[in-house]
């Protein structure tokens, strides 16, 4: 038996895009990826869209994507939307001493310890497209001297404005007519695909890679947990693999929680064979964690109506009727429709089919359930 010293690390990493040990039901978005920038300009994978409900490893992906970028010696850029994304954009694709003397904007920055000048005009959401396609393309022309390109990565893209998104979408095309080396993934929740997709201005980007993240089938979560676990010097039990797995429904964010504590667990004990009791211990921490990230922060805001919506849905073990729903609250259906249309705009809950809608947040559903039964 090895001693606990010789042993690694916890090798579980559940912190927002932390990256895990094993990319599990992942690995056609990376090779998608990898391809389109061995395959030159116009591959399809250079252009992705990455969605799925939260904690499903989109900004995870990001990051190894943008790893694999990096392999290829691009040039990559990592931004999360938010106010004055295109101008941190702009300054970020001026960040390199080369690009100075090619932009010739008035009042100046500091960048990189010399003097660039993004002038307020240029700045302005009329002229942003321009000021950004402009920085772009200059930062391309440096690039292509060491026969490189260019990765740009949006996260949280549902929280962007309109503006900048067309900048943005105005400033990658005109790239890809002109056949340089530029790629860009954006991450974001299920309604940022119809945001887009809807904008006839940004109609570019209905020809890019979609990849919606899903849980991950639970016969890969076993087979990552036994390899995971041998790998970092623990042993468990083929049954205990099971019920850990189990306990994950396939979650990306509840994976990692769970392995991090049932090793946790056999660590503080000093030991490398992984009991029961460490696995019901780390799969009840888990939970707490996951109500603490996910569940609390998921609820906190909603109105007492928009939970009374939820708690409906709760009492139902898959997708509720809308007309159900009503029936339980007590409340007409055009009176429930209105709580329902801002659970689905905040995408708390999903449309499964017509008149039908279930939990977008996994274990929302129990979470409510158990604070129910306590109240």
């Amino acid at each position: 038996m090895l001693h606990i010293t010789q042993r690694k690390m916890n090798p579980f990493k559940p912190t927002a895009g932390g990256e895990p040990p094993l990319l599990i039901g992942r690995e056609r978005v990376v090779r998608d990826f990898d391809k389109g920038l061995d395959n030159g300009v116009g591959a399809p994978g250079r252009i992705m869209l990455i969605t799925g409900a939260r904690g499903t490893g989109k900004t995870v992906m990001l990051t190894v994507l943008g790893d694999k970028a990096r392999a290829h010696k691009w040039d990559v850029i990592e931004e999360t939307a938010s106010d004055g994304l295109c101008e941190r954009l702009v300054s970020e694709l001026c960040s390199k001493d080369s690009l100075i003397d090619k932009l010739t904007f008035a009042p100046s920055i500091t960048i990189a310890g010399a003097s660039v000048s993004l002038g307020e005009a240029e700045l302005s959401p009329k002229r942003m497209p321009e000021t950004l396609r402009k920085a772009m393309s200059a930062r391309l022309d440096a690039l292509e001297k060491r026969d490189a390109g260019l990765m740009i990565s949006i996260d949280e893209t549902q929280a962007a404005s309109r503006a900048d998104l067309i900048a943005i979408a105005t400033a990658i095309q005109h790239q890809i007519r002109e056949k340089r080396n530029v790629s860009i993934v954006f991450a974001g929740l299920p309604q940022m695909i119809s945001d887009l997709f809807d904008d006839e201005v940004i109609t570019f980007l209905r020809r890019a890679r979609t990849n919606v993240l899903a849980n991950v089938p639970i016969d890969e979560v076993k087979e990552s947990f036994a390899q995971t676990f041998e790998d970092s010097g623990m042993s468990l039990d083929t049954s205990l693999v099971e019920k850990a797995a189990v306990a994950t429904a396939g979650y990306p964010y509840m994976i990692q929680l769970v392995g991090y504590y049932i090793w946790d667990a056999a660590d503080a004990r000093e030991s490398t064979v992984i009991s029961k009791e460490d696995v019901n211990e780390g799969i009840r921490e888990a939970r707490v964690d996951l109500d603490n990230a996910v569940c609390v922060p998921e609820l906190h805001g909603l109105s007492k109506n928009d939970k009374a919506y939820l708690e409906a849905m709760a009492v139902s073990d898959g997708p509720s009727g809308t007309s159900e729903v009503a029936k339980r609250m007590g409340r007409s259906a055009k009176y429930a429709a209105t709580y329902r249309k801002r659970l689905l705009d905040a995408y708390v809950i999903r449309q499964t089919d017509r008149g039908e809608v279930d939990f977008a947040v996994p274990f929302l559903r129990e979470y409510l359930r158990g604070h129910m039964q306590k109240g």
